[in-house]
């Protein structure tokens, strides 16, 4: 049987690792094995943290609008329900976004949703 290099083959896949773990420290952004070994773990990492990185928003916008609305004589769950009650159409995180910026904007929609329901 004849010999079979797989140089272009193998330098491919090695330059294809090294571009995903350029970066990182040491010898882990360009050693191949370390490389890889590096990849190998932080590909699962990374498809994790990108679903629990929208858990983390959430929680915070949530505790956001609960600390003005309570600013406001409410409380988060009982603001939600009156502006689906009232047909208020704003999601959380925009919803955080003025309780952060815009003190006065919130105290409107909290209040147009205590008149709705």
């Amino acid at each position: 049987m004849t010999r079979v290099k797989g140089g272009t083959v193998t330098r491919r896949r090695h330059k294809k690792v090294l571009k995903l773990t350029r970066g990182y420290y040491g010898t882990r952004g360009r050693l191949f094995r370390r490389s890889n070994e590096a990849k190998l773990k932080s590909l699962p990492y990374a498809y994790r943290d990108r679903r629990n990185r929208k858990r983390d928003f959430r929680r915070l916008w949530v505790a956001r609008i609960n600390a003005a609305a309570r600013q406001n004589g409410t409380s988060y769950s009982r603001l939600i329900r009156a502006m689906g009650q009232s047909n208020i159409l704003i999601n959380r995180k925009m919803l955080a976004e003025l309780a952060v910026r815009d003190p006065n904007a919130f105290s409107s929609v909290v209040k147009a949703s205590k008149a709705g329901s």
